[in-house]
């Protein structure tokens, strides 16, 4: 049972060194790794991989010593502490937009009496039943996490009453989906909504963070308190490498 980078970071107030996948990339997870990154943030809500495709990026997160955070394409209970099972050092939900729905998935991701996830012991994240159950209890709460990612008006509304909730250990900002709903209100920028989840976080003692895919934004964002940066993914990195190695084509 390894112990998560991410939480480590966030208990000393630090940077969680993060990255984006969508894809299965076995390579993926071992350079980023060997450079340094803390987390994978591996997005299976809007890429479809096999389980077992996802199972082999879980364990060779192990393999690496490096947290893989899994946006789910589900929030059905089993659904989401199964991942938990599989290896994932956490679990980052999209649209989460009241206080009631992430106490709902505390209850799905945290083992009583913080919630109601239900009780295997055998899975990968026990080492097959290599340890006594009170040992990984103590251990699943202490090293897994919880990320709830707020992109509505709805959620920014609430954000106060969601950071508050027991068991929440980090709010995500979803920049994309949150500036496209944010079209129509004259009252609320993007930059407004950042400022409004750093000052809720921090009157409750939590993390956040979210994509910051520029030196500026991350500066920014670093000001304001945010722990998880987003740098770097395999989509921009492709584009980037394809798009210089053309330049080379044009240069001959």
């Amino acid at each position: 049972m390894r112990n998560s980078k991410t939480l480590a970071r966030i208990r000393a107030g630090e940077v969680i060194r993060t990255c984006n996948c969508g894809h299965f990339i076995p390579g993926f997870v071992a350079n980023a790794a060997r450079s340094g990154y803390d987390c994978i943030w591996l997005d299976l809500e809007h890429r479809a991989m096999p389980p077992r495709e996802v199972q082999a990026m879980l364990a060779l997160g192990h393999v690496y010593d490096i947290d893989i955070m899994v946006r789910p394409p589900t929030r059905e209970a089993t659904g989401l502490y199964r991942f938990l099972e599989d290896g994932a050092a956490g679990v980052l939900v999209p649209f989460v937009d009241t206080a009631g729905e992430a106490a709902r998935l505390v209850q799905a991701v945290k083992f009583p009496p913080a919630g109601n996830r239900g009780l295997d012991g055998v899975g990968f994240d026990s080492d097959f039943g290599g340890h006594a159950i009170e040992d990984y209890i103590a251990w699943a709460q202490r090293e897994t996490f919880l990320a709830v990612q707020v992109e509505t008006p709805e959620a920014i509304d609430n954000i106060d009453a969601i950071a508050a909730v027991p068991g929440v250990d980090l709010v995500f900002v979803g920049p994309g989906d949150l500036g496209l709903r944010l079209r129509d209100r004259t009252d609320l920028s993007l930059d407004d909504a950042w400022q409004r989840v750093a000052e809720a976080c921090q009157r409750h003692g939590k993390a956040f963070g979210g994509p910051t895919f520029t030196p500026a934004e991350a500066a920014k964002r670093k000001v304001q308190g945010a722990q998880m940066m987003v740098i770097a993914g395999e989509f921009r990195s492709w584009k980037n490498a394809l798009a210089d190695a053309a330049n080379t084509f044009r240069d001959l």
